[in-house]
């Protein structure tokens, strides 16, 4: 880690940085429990939140930093969609795909096997049923993914199907309780659904949006224009973290880390299961298939913040009264490649002992 920033500030107040307890906020607890962050000089507190409303809310009112968060968020702050508009930034991708379609298994017994299945169905129910599926949020990837499932079956989005916000942690039982049809998120929820019996899974974001981001580190940017320092040991510490969470070697690792009732509170056995090996990721159902990019971390430029990435946000999560918001320019000042590359540099420079570029980075 960088020479200058290897030891806390005993005298900084910790960051505040919220996650919602998904297999994806991993990065966030391996740089905690691995002591990342502190060899970074940054100490950070943090803070489970129920979902995405908690976080979005408690970024606007400063209860929290910075936060793991759907790639949407920093532009619904920044337009004020369904909250105060609040600037923030994301310097850091955290990783890309880790979703999926869950259905519930009474759509299984009615013949439902796909997206192909399902039209016969919606048309033979049009006008006696609507049925209900779960998203983590308006603004988020899983409403995309959902859309581009359900028009691949020909639905109907003013009669055969409406969409409601949901925790992710409350999405698998929602559907054991037959509230929902069916439900996108990321894991383990999917997976808690099918190792229950309860759910399976006909698509997952890597069938339908290859190596599309999901998650960003979201930072209020008072708390860099203020504690810039910090939030750049922050970015070299999740960019460690990220590297560390990419590595098949170190998934039985990262797996009991999550599993810790301070984060995920699950069976170790049913969160392994979003991080697919050899054996392929379990659809449910006896259907296995192999998922290697099923979630990327680190790997293919993952972390970059790019004006590529940010553009695919724009097109993909946001209407077009939104999206016409957003010039290319206007964006950059949002997903912040200049604050992502001195941290990349800085972990290279590390990696490479070669203190003099650290030193010549840590000053500019």
């Amino acid at each position: 880690m960088p020479a200058a920033t290897r030891k806390p500030r005993a005298s900084a107040t910790p960051i505040r940085l919220g996650f919602v307890p998904l297999n994806d906020c991993a990065p966030l607890v391996v740089a905690q429990e691995r002591g990342m962050f502190a060899k970074a000089g940054v100490e950070v507190r943090l803070s489970r939140e129920l979902g995405w409303a908690s976080v979005r809310d408690k970024i606007v009112h400063g209860e929290l930093d910075a936060a793991h968060a759907p790639c949407g968020l920093p532009l619904a702050l920044a337009l004020g969609l369904n909250c105060v508009r609040t600037e923030t930034v994301a310097a850091l991708v955290l990783n890309l795909n880790g979703n999926a379609i869950t259905l519930s298994e009474d759509l299984w017994k009615s013949g439902v096997r796909d997206a192909v299945t399902l039209r016969p169905f919606l048309a033979a129910n049009r006008g006696r049923r609507t049925l209900t599926f779960g998203t983590v949020s308006p603004y988020s990837t899983h409403t995309m993914l959902l859309r581009r499932w359900l028009t691949q079956a020909g639905a109907d989005f003013d009669k055969d199907v409406r969409f409601v916000v949901v925790p992710p942690q409350q999405m698998a039982v929602n559907l054991a309780a037959g509230h929902l049809d069916g439900f996108c998120a990321g894991d383990p929820w999917n997976s808690m659904a099918v190792a229950g019996g309860r759910g399976w899974i006909p698509a997952t974001s890597m069938d339908l949006a290859p190596l599309h981001p999901e998650k960003v580190l979201l930072a209020r940017a008072d708390l860099v224009a203020r504690r810039g320092p910090e939030h750049l040991g922050m970015l070299v510490a999740l960019l460690e973290a990220c590297a560390f969470c990419d590595d098949p070697a170190n998934h039985a690792e990262v797996v009991g880390l999550l599993a810790d009732r301070r984060y995920l509170a699950l069976p170790a056995e049913v969160i392994r299961r979003g991080f697919p090996g050899d054996e392929g990721f379990d659809h449910g159902h006896g259907q296995r298939a192999p998922a290697p990019d099923f979630m990327v971390f680190h790997r293919d430029d993952a972390n970059t913040p790019s004006a590529d990435k940010s553009a695919w946000i724009a097109r993909h999560l946001l209407d077009g009264a939104a999206r016409a918001a957003f010039t290319p320019a206007q964006l950059a000042k949002i997903f912040r490649t200049d604050l992502h590359t001195p941290a990349r540099s800085l972990r290279a420079a590390s990696l490479n002992h070669d203190p003099e570029t650290e030193t010549r980075l840590l000053s500019a």
